[in-house]
């Protein structure tokens, strides 16, 4: 009798045990713990672990260590089966180096989606939002830009189904007092980081200028790449900005006490989690994944058909084209592309010159020059961190061909994060490009396609921040980044 071992997440089917060859099972029959079909199992060799070996090695050599103190994903033992998913995960996706840093974590989430028995998943942070609700605070939400097209797998609609009003009614069922959307923040750090583009180019800044919303992305540049954060935008992510827009300046319209609210931005990301705890970017009080408020969906027994659509608060209101498409790999890019054009030029790029379709893609490295007026603008867009290190390694030497370089730690970008809701890895490419198209079908649908033109945008300069890289812009939507290659490993989190 023979053992037969899935690739995924490393169940042995004991031909002894199961009283049925392996050959004579169905061929729909699929792998009794992740779902996978027969295809991806293979013959255990005698000389091979068992899975009761396995079970009885340490527990560390197969398997990602999880800090008790990591903000973002936690792990539950009672539920893990030692099949190491979660390290060929971080091996693969985040270029891991477990020989050497075994315990540094961006955060990403990547093993939360990978993990076939739901061992892990970012820590559920609901019942502060529940516990702010009963202390009378005023409850304002901001939903990213790739948590619309993710919102409706929750009800099992067709995957990348477009879904911003439900999830908005739903976020006001929850109690928000006022929804916003971080795609009015995304055009804001697309005014900012554009403007920043233009003047290391005309100013003989550094460069090439990395984008800087991946926080994931960022920490990963610490950890590894000390010598490159002057290369990093110094832009905070959009949520961060968010955060101190809502902090200094929606309170203020509203005539609000900031110690009376309780801001949560609804993300695709775990590494979100990380970021708003970071000292030198704050503003926002939670993040809450659609993984979390999917689980608060099922334990409730919420109904799609229950949920009353709704639109967002006029303030701060939607964002612009290029704000949603900020939720694929390539959009920052595409975003700042267009708003650099007019920074340069005086002018909008034409209708049928918006979309850059030469930085659009799936997975991996893609490169482009992009001709404004007499400057060959040489970009290049990366989306899976392992996919950076050849570029990363010729920034630190100062060979790099490239002027600015967009990196997404995830494939896809964030319609891919850790935080959405748990997708099926054998469709994993079909689910994500469905939600990236139709990030771009919502794209090309607005009247509005441009950042600049974002009549919430032209708002707050005008009666606020008055420019781009003003002085107060500075003090408020800019940061800066740390050296963390030195920091104790086993303090990380």
């Amino acid at each position: 009798m023979k053992k037969y071992k899935c690739k995924i997440c490393g169940h042995i089917y004991d031909e002894a045990k199961e009283k049925i060859k392996f050959e004579d099972l169905p061929e729909d029959w699929v792998c009794p713990l992740c779902g996978v079909p027969k295809a991806l199992f293979e013959l255990v060799e005698e000389t091979e672990e068992s899975e009761e070996t396995i079970d009885n090695n340490e527990e560390n050599s197969i398997k990602v260590k999880i800090s008790n103190n990591n903000v973002a994903i936690i792990r539950n033992n009672e539920k893990c089966i030692n099949c190491g998913m979660c390290k060929t995960t971080c091996i693969n996706k985040e270029d891991m180096n477990f020989e050497e840093k075994s315990e540094l974590c961006v955060n990403c989430g990547q093993c939360v989606q990978t993990c076939p028995v739901k061992a892990l998943t970012p820590k559920n942070d609901i019942n502060k939002l529940l516990n702010a609700k009963k202390e009378g605070k005023i409850l304002i939400a901001y939903t990213s830009p790739s948590t619309r097209v993710a919102f409706g797998d929750i009800f099992g609609l067709e995957s990348g189904s477009f879904t911003q009003n439900k999830l908005v009614g739903f976020l006001k069922q929850l109690g928000f007092d006022y929804v916003l959307d971080t795609t009015f923040a995304a055009d804001l750090t697309i005014m900012e980081e554009a403007s920043e583009l233009v003047h290391r180019i005309k100013n003989n800044g550094k460069l090439p200028m990395f984008t800087s919303c991946c926080p994931a992305w960022v920490k990963y540049a610490e950890q590894f790449y000390p010598e490159i954060l002057d290369n990093i935008s110094t832009c905070k992510s959009p949520i961060g900005m968010m955060g101190m827009v809502v902090q200094n300046y929606f309170t203020k319209i509203k005539n609000i006490e900031k110690k009376d609210i309780f801001t949560v931005a609804i993300t695709p990301c775990t590494a979100k989690k990380y970021e708003i705890n970071r000292e030198e970017i704050n503003g926002t009080d939670l993040v809450l994944t659609l993984y979390e408020l999917e689980e608060h969906i099922h334990e409730k027994n919420i109904k799609y058909e229950d949920i009353k659509e709704d639109s967002f608060d006029s303030i701060l209101g939607e964002g612009s084209g290029a704000g949603v498409i900020f939720g694929n790999t390539g959009g920052v890019m595409e975003a700042a592309l267009r708003t650099a054009y007019y920074l340069i030029t005086g002018n909008n790029l034409e209708t049928k010159d918006i979309s850059f379709h030469s930085v659009r893609g799936y997975n991996g490295l893609r490169e482009a020059t992009i001709k404004i007026e007499d400057l060959e603008l040489k970009v290049a867009i990366i989306d899976g961190i392992s996919n950076a290190k050849k570029v990363l390694e010729d920034v630190k030497n100062g060979t790099s061909k490239y002027h600015y370089i967009e990196i997404m730690n995830c494939t896809g970008g964030c319609i891919g994060g850790g935080g959405q809701p748990k997708i099926n890895i054998m469709k994993e490419d079909e689910i994500k490009k469905n939600r990236i198209a139709n990030l771009y079908k919502r794209d090309d649908n607005q009247k509005i396609r441009f950042s600049h033109e974002n009549p919430d945008i032209i708002k707050i300069y005008k009666d606020y921040f008055n420019s781009p890289l003003s002085e107060l812009s500075e003090e408020l939507l800019h940061t800066h980044y740390i050296d963390r290659s030195k920091e104790n490993a086993s303090l990380y989190i």
